[in-house]
């Protein structure tokens, strides 16, 4: 491992828990509410981003101002919430965090007072020196002022940072404070728009890891 890269943050769902598919059907309950379409899991992939306000008014095809995208995103969670328990985490992750050999921590744009004690059950809680989510009623936003925040709290800077996610939001977050990002193909997002973005790409977190500790 470099000396640079010392610190790394993990991205929580699409990239160490395996939620692609309560993701899509929690977004079509939203969709169905508003008389949208129903979205498939690959059509989710390629379309989705942040502001994810804009990707349900692309969806929907009409605009999608607060008070709107606040409505569907309560639909969303309630719908994610019930079906949380069905979820596992990637098939390598437990193997991926033990493959680092610095410091890490967790980072996800999920509620924190719900992501704390879901990292805790599925044991994973000792692995981190920090465990942060979304402390915010409604989410939707980019990550990067949250990595900011996230970061200062550990007291690191960017450079010392490198973040492995599953979305080209993950990748702007670490750009913003001078970090580095590898891309996870196995989550939310679309393969071929991870690997035009430039980034470092992974098909499982055990090459992502491998990818991180090569890094400069």
């Amino acid at each position: 491992m470099t000396e640079t890269r010392r610190h790394l943050v993990w991205d929580w769902n699409g990239t160490l828990l395996d939620d692609l598919d309560l993701v899509v059907r929690a977004t079509n309950v939203a969709f169905a509410s508003a008389g949208g379409p129903a979205v498939s899991a690959d059509e989710h992939r390629v379309r989705f981003r942040r502001p994810i306000a804009d990707y349900y008014a692309e969806m929907l095809g009409r605009a999608v101002d607060a008070d709107a995208f606040g409505a569907l995103d309560r639909i969303f969670h309630d719908a994610y919430r019930a079906g949380l328990t069905s979820c596992a985490l990637a098939a390598d992750a437990t193997a991926a965090i033990a493959a680092w050999p610095g410091s890490q921590s967790l980072l996800s744009m999920w509620f924190h007072d719900e992501l704390v004690p879901t990292v805790h059950t599925y044991g994973l809680t000792p692995h981190f020196r920090r465990v942060d989510g979304l402390r915010a009623t409604v989410g939707g936003g980019p990550k990067a002022e949250w990595l900011e925040k996230h970061l200062a709290e550990l007291g690191l800077d960017g450079p010392d940072v490198v973040l492995i996610g599953d979305s080209l939001d993950d990748a702007d977050a670490a750009t913003s404070v001078g970090g580095a990002a590898v891309l996870y193909t196995g989550g939310l997002s679309d393969p071929a728009r991870l690997r035009a973005s430039g980034h470092p790409v992974a098909d499982t977190l055990t090459e992502a890891v491998t990818l991180a500790r090569a890094l400069p």
